[in-house]
């Protein structure tokens, strides 16, 4: 399950299972035999894996308790027979495009790259691309080798150039994101899944996301953390609303809703960023939402009108903000020399993730969105409670997602849950309520809202900026990573109750 990283069981008995497969291999499927091995033999040797709840239950462990080993730990595919310990000697060449597999006493970078692993997939891939460039403006035609020239050789300098050129594509209508990119699987966040995807500019819905972009230097140095983080000069950073045409690999089918590449910090900062909002993914998400989902979480009858009325506009416009001013701001400390994900290791995505939340729940109430004409001013206060009501409740009804252990592992669940759960232990921002036996988060004050997020995100950006790993891990494991089992099943409860699909 994509969204909780943990094993869904197959729902059907083992002998059901064993049937299946001989009656495949009767069909003629081909079917991954070792040798002398029966297709019934092959089912039984895969049974656990469908079966058994404790067999490698969690495909990206990164808090498997004391003494335990993350890599060890963790069921996806990026390490075979790969511990940390191992990793400490080592110097890794292709880190975002390759499997390591641990070979007798060595570790072999498995590169994924045209003539090493995946090749027939990738040169798959790299025919469309060159398919495409004929029919590419210059800037994306140009981005478009680049990606080739990567998929070609492998080498981080070209990934890097690649990078470039499409930050610098600015103008096209029609971008693709393409590459091994985010690395919420690995629990190191090393490793790059890839995704592919093909969009087009939306542009009536360009102009509020192209806003904020714009501007990105005002908010840049009105951002509450030490001027020490902040760039001098923001650079390069691009937005648009997009529709998009297909995903596919990581980005598909679940989808994201905003998107800020690249993630190279260093390329971040020196040539900028490209943020896009997915317009008709986002629609789609709120015309999608039922309205008993609203109501059963919503603590009375004027939350859920205000959720109705502006539930989605708020959601909307904070995702923008989110991939644009959050992503897209802040600088290491000058004496850091190290990248980001390098310092935080396994707690990098999920404090990256807080920091870009934070950005936008903090500048929401700010009247230069008014200005910018991205917010009506008559409806600014309905607009900042319905999304911190919303913020607020989503964290509550995220458990439903997680019917099985006591911890997150997913990077945007934890960072969610870290905002909120901080806020309550530090602010009078928000109240845990009870009634009729059913637990409510309820926003009960806006402004203690918007001051603890001001002062969790100054500590959030200092811990990202310095790489203080002991303070992300803290900060992570304190408030982002434990939940209370009896709370999930109530919510799991309520959700069934309500017979969503």
């Amino acid at each position: 399950d994509a969204p909780t990283v943990r094993k869904t069981l197959l729902r059907i008995a083992p002998a059901e299972w064993e049937d299946a497969v001989a009656s495949a291999a009767a069909a003629g499927a081909p079917l991954p035999l070792r040798t002398g091995e029966s297709p019934r033999g092959l089912a039984q040797r895969l049974a656990p894996v469908l079966f058994d709840a404790a067999f490698d239950p969690i495909l990206t462990s990164k808090s498997p308790g004391p003494g335990r080993d993350i890599l060890e730990a963790s069921a996806n595919n990026l390490y075979v027979g790969v511990s940390m310990a191992d990793l400490q000697r080592f110097q890794e060449r292709h880190g975002l495009n390759s499997r390591l597999v641990k070979d007798g006493d060595r570790l072999v970078e498995e590169v994924y790259r045209v003539g090493g692993k995946y090749d027939r997939e990738i040169r798959r891939i790299v025919g469309h691309l060159e398919d495409a460039i004929a029919f590419a403006p210059p800037a994306t035609a140009e981005a478009l080798r680049a990606l080739i020239r990567f998929y070609t050789t492998g080498e981080e300098s070209d990934r890097v150039a690649y990078d470039i050129a499409w930050v610098r594509d600015q103008d096209s209508s029609v971008d693709t994101i393409n590459g091994f990119i985010e690395v919420y699987l690995d629990p190191r966040g090393t490793k790059g899944a890839w995704e592919g995807m093909v969009c087009y500019v939306n542009h009536e819905r360009t102009r509020r996301i192209a806003a904020l972009a714009a501007h990105a230097q005002w908010f840049e140095d009105h951002a509450p953390w030490s001027p020490s983080f902040r760039k001098p000069e923001v650079l390069g950073v691009t937005a648009k609303a997009i529709d998009v045409l297909v995903e596919t690999g990581d980005s598909g089918p679940l989808t994201p809703v905003g998107i800020n590449l690249p993630n190279d910090q260093a390329v971040r900062e020196r040539y900028g960023s490209k943020s896009v909002s997915l317009v008709n993914v986002n629609e789609a998400y709120e015309r999608s939402t039922p309205e008993a989902m609203r109501s059963e979480f919503c603590w009375d009858t004027v939350e859920v009108e205000r959720a109705t009325r502006w539930g989605g506009f708020s959601r909307e416009l904070t995702t923008e903000m989110h991939e644009v001013i959050g992503h897209g701001s802040g600088r290491m400390a000058p004496h850091v020399t190290h990248t980001p994900h390098e310092l935080h290791k396994e707690q990098y995505s999920a404090i990256e993730e807080t920091r870009a939340d934070l950005v936008a729940l903090y500048f929401l109430p700010d009247p230069k969105l008014v200005e910018l004409g991205l917010v009506p001013a008559e409806h600014v206060d309905e607009i900042v409670q319905a999304e911190y009501e919303q913020f607020a409740r989503g964290v509550l009804v995220q458990l439903r997602r997680v019917r099985e252990g006591a911890q997150l592992e997913e990077d945007h669940m934890r960072n969610r849950q870290l905002i909120i759960h901080w806020l309550m232990a530090h602010t009078t921002a928000i109240e845990r309520r009870v009634r009729d036996g059913k637990s409510y988060f309820v926003m009960v004050d806006a402004k203690a809202f918007h001051h603890g997020v001001g002062e969790l995100l100054a500590e959030v950006q200092r811990i990202k900026g310095e790489g203080d790993y002991d303070a992300a891990l803290a900060l992570t494991e304190a408030y982002g990573v434990h939940f209370d089992t009896a709370l999930r099943d109530e919510v799991v409860a309520r959700v069934d109750a309500l017979r969503l699909p």
